[in-house]
C-alpha cells in the first residue's frame, strides 16, 4: 500500500459513497474534483487560511483545476486524497492532489489545481499574505504543528 500521508502534507482518508457511482458503475468524473476539494480545504484547515480569509476578507480563489484518471473507483471502497504546494509565486500556487485506491493499490486519479489570492472587499488578486505564505512554507517542509502557527 502507497503511504500517502507518509509523503504529503496532507493525506486524508474516504470511504467510496455508492450514489457517486454513475451509469457506466464507477465513480463519476466529476467527483474527483470534490476529492480534491476535501483535500484542499483540508490543507487550508492547517495551514489556517479560513480564519485569516474570515478575519481579513482575503483568501484563495480557484483559477483552473484538472484531473487526469489513471484506474476507474467503484463502491465500495476507500481512498486517500493528498494534496502539495508546488510552485509558489507571489500571488498564487499550484496545489498537486492524488487520488490512492486501497482496493487497487494504486493511484487512480492525479490533479492540480492554481490557486491564486484574491482580496474579497477590493475584487482582485493580491499577495499571499505572509502569515499564510509562512504557514504554508512550513508544512511542506515538515516543520509544522498546530501550535507553531502564527
Amino acid at each position: 500500500m502507497d503511504d500517502l500521508a507518509g509523503k504529503y502534507p496532507v493525506a486524508i482518508k474516504q470511504h467510496l459513497v455508492w450514489g457517486d457511482m454513475d451509469a457506466f458503475q464507477h465513480i463519476n468524473n466529476t467527483v474527483y474534483f470534490r476529492y480534491f476539494e476535501d483535500a484542499r480545504i483540508t490543507y487550508f484547515e492547517k495551514i489556517k487560511v479560513i480564519e485569516y480569509m474570515q478575519a481579513h476578507q482575503i483568501g484563495p480563489i480557484l483559477a483552473s483545476t484538472s484531473c487526469n484518471f489513471r484506474a476507474p473507483l467503484a463502491y465500495p471502497g476507500t481512498i486517500q486524497v493528498a494534496a502539495m504546494v508546488k510552485n509558489i509565486e507571489k500571488k498564487s500556487f499550484v496545489m498537486q492532489y492524488k487520488v490512492y485506491s486501497e482496493e487497487l493499490s494504486k493511484i487512480a486519479a492525479e490533479g492540480e489545481g492554481l490557486i491564486v489570492y484574491y482580496d474579497y472587499r477590493k475584487g482582485k488578486s493580491c499577495e499571499i499574505p505572509k502569515q499564510i505564505l509562512s504557514n504554508l512554507q512550513r508544512l511542506e517542509s515538515g516543520n509544522f504543528t498546530d501550535n507553531t502557527v502564527t
